[in-house]
Formats: C-alpha cells, structure tokens, sequence
C-alpha cells in the first residue's frame, strides 16, 4: 500500500500572508502522506505560493464554505483536510496520526484536534466542541466542529453535500458532523492531536451576531426533522437570552438574523434520520441544544 493520499483546502483572503506561509510550511513539513494542495483565494488572486501547491482565483469573496466547497472541487486523494489560512500544525506527523486513527476505526468520519494558540495566552473554550469541556486533552465524539483544521476521508466528505453555502459564516461545522453522524458514522474530536491558531474572539466581525442567529435556524431547517425544528431553535433562543444578562451587546443584531432565518429559504434541506436522531442521544447530545 502506497502513502495516503490528501486533497488539502487553505482558503485565504490574502490579509494574513505570514500566517498563512507558516500553515503552508507546515503542510510542507508533513511526512509520510502524498498532498494535493490549493489555495483558494476568496477575492483575491493567490500569489508567492511554494512549489507544487495549486492556486485558485475567485473573484469574489463566497463566503468561507463555498470557498472550501470550490477548492475541494479541484483536490484528489483519498482523504481531504481543510485548514485556515491563519491555522497550522505543529507536528510533521499530524495527518499521517490522524490517518492512522481513521484508518484504524471505520466508524470515525470526521476528526478535529485539540487547538492550542503557541503564543501561550489561554485557549477559548469554545475550541473543544463539548457542553461538558472538561480536559481539553480527553478524546471524545462530538456533534459540531472548530472548522480550522478538520479531515475526512473524501468519499464521507463527499457523501454530505459538502460545506453549508447559504450560511457564508458560522455554523457550518455543526451541519457538517450532523450529516456524518447521519451516515452512521461518528465525529471524534483527537485531543492527542494538534493544530495552532491564534485565540481570537469571533465578536470581532461585525457580522457575527446577525448570522450566528440566522445560521442556528437555517441549521435546524435544513437538516432536523419538521417536529424538532422549533424545539432546536427555542433552546438556542433561550441560551442566548440568558447569555445576553451578562453579555447584552449584540442582541439586536441576533434577533435580526433570527427573524432573517424564519423568513428565509436557506436551500439544500435533507432533514437527519429519526434514527440518526437516536444515535447522537445515545452518544450523550440529541441535536436538540
């Protein structure tokens, strides 16, 4: 058996050139895979890139998973990684670890690491994808993904639909671990496994609260069945309610992306199986809250 083989996606805007040579530098570094690597240019024309790496040039920003969506479009191999321009990983065996792990059970179809920030500053805690956080080293399945640094095997990736276009920011990565865990499969977050990226609080766009809200609805409407659709959705309202006593800022914005995502067709509904409702209950997180 030959070496793995990788389609590997970095989508960039081309604000963050040095972090984005240190992740490419570390792809470079990796040791026994084969890689196929492209950077996707979201509104800019990728350029100064190493040898052997593939550019595309979208001439609009698409928003982060369409922008993925493309460059998997142009990537091969047997499995696909999708890293962030402003992400890399430390350890030059990383994706053949990662390999091994889904290699060695088939029951995982998507797996994120533990993300540290090398700086040393203290990492967010919404970077383990677990209500429980507890050690952030404990491996575990998880029902949503940190989208940074993520690996499929490409038939499973493939078998989703891809990343969720309509939802340009935000959220992405929960539809995408339900659409695996729907494939009967699981999502393992490796926290034995690392990637870097810097600690950065997503309060700094000013997007996030209009589409964190409308995204949380088109989540549910595009993939749970009809009766959970208001039982998802009232539970995040609540949580945010209660979030917003000690953190106000913002909430207009979210109630306005709330109503945006009940007045509109987010597109591309396949609703999750009951019995894929049943399974991620019995992993410990019905697709509820």
């Amino acid at each position: 058996m030959g070496l793995p083989t990788v389609g590997v996606v970095s989508l960039t805007q081309g604000t963050r050139p040095d972090d984005l040579t240190r992740g490419l530098a570390s792809l470079a570094a990796q040791q026994g895979v084969k890689l196929d690597i492209i950077v996707v240019g979201n509104g800019w024309a990728p350029t100064g890139l190493p040898a052997r790496t593939k550019a595309l040039h979208l001439d609009e920003n698409l928003g982060i998973p369409a922008g993925r969506n493309r460059g998997a479009e142009e990537v091969g191999g047997e499995y696909i990684f999708f890293l962030d321009d402003d992400a890399s990983i430390p350890s030059p065996t990383f994706l053949a670890e990662a390999i091994a792990k889904l290699r060695g059970d088939p029951s995982i179809g998507l797996l994120q690491p533990r993300v540290v920030d090398p700086s040393g500053v203290e990492n967010p805690r919404r970077w383990i994808p677990r209500i429980r956080k507890g050690d952030p080293s404990h491996s575990g399945n998880v029902f949503s993904v940190w989208e940074g640094a993520t690996l499929l095997p490409r038939t499973v990736f493939d078998a989703t639909g891809g990343w969720a276009e309509s939802f340009f920011y935000a959220h992405e990565g929960i539809e995408l671990a339900w659409r695996v865990w729907d494939q009967g499969l699981r999502v393992l977050y490796a926290g034995d496994l690392v990637a870097n990226h810097p600690a950065m609080e997503p309060t700094r766009h000013d997007f996030y609260y209009r589409l964190n809200a409308r995204n949380r609805v088109w989540l549910a409407k595009r993939n749970l069945p009809w009766a959970l659709v208001p039982l998802y959705v009232g539970s995040w309202t609540a949580v945010q309610l209660l979030r917003s006593i000690r953190r106000p800022a913002g909430l207009r914005s979210w109630f306005e992306g709330w109503r945006t995502g009940w007045r509109e067709n987010p597109g591309g509904r396949r609703s999750i199986k009951w019995v894929t409702v049943w399974r991620m209950t019995l992993a410990g997180r019905p697709p509820l809250v």
